[in-house]
């Protein structure tokens, strides 16, 4: 499910490493509640900004996570938040630039007790 969530979200686009950088507990001892910030490298300005950051997942029931949207008044693209882990995996985090190209970074993270019910190891 996250291939078809990914590819819906960004039009189905080749993705290229770099820009992007998450921060993840490499161990999360609850699912239920783990910290994410997602931080992209750009000027947010007119002429190059991050129009949008995607979370996926690529075991939760529910792949698609969050997106937040973002325009040049935005500042800065940075986003901090506590996501739902249902067990081990691999968190992808997708920005999309005002210019079309996409950017990708994938974190891997084992989570102890899943936070959709299921208990992981």
């Amino acid at each position: 499910e996250a291939k078809a969530v990914l590819d819906r979200l960004t039009g189905g686009a080749s993705m290229k490493e770099g820009s992007v950088t998450v921060k993840l507990p490499a161990i999360a001892e609850n699912g239920s509640t783990v910290p994410i910030t997602v931080i992209v490298a750009s000027p947010m300005s007119e002429a190059d900004h991050v129009k949008a950051i995607h979370i996926v997942s690529e075991e939760n029931p529910n792949a698609e996570v969050a997106s937040f949207h973002f325009s040049p008044r935005s500042g800065k693209a940075e986003v901090a938040t506590r996501i739902r882990l249902a067990k081990t995996q691999t968190v992808l985090a997708v920005a999309v630039m005002n210019d079309g190209s996409i950017y990708i970074a994938r974190t891997p993270v084992t989570v102890t007790v899943g936070g959709c019910g299921n208990q992981d190891g």
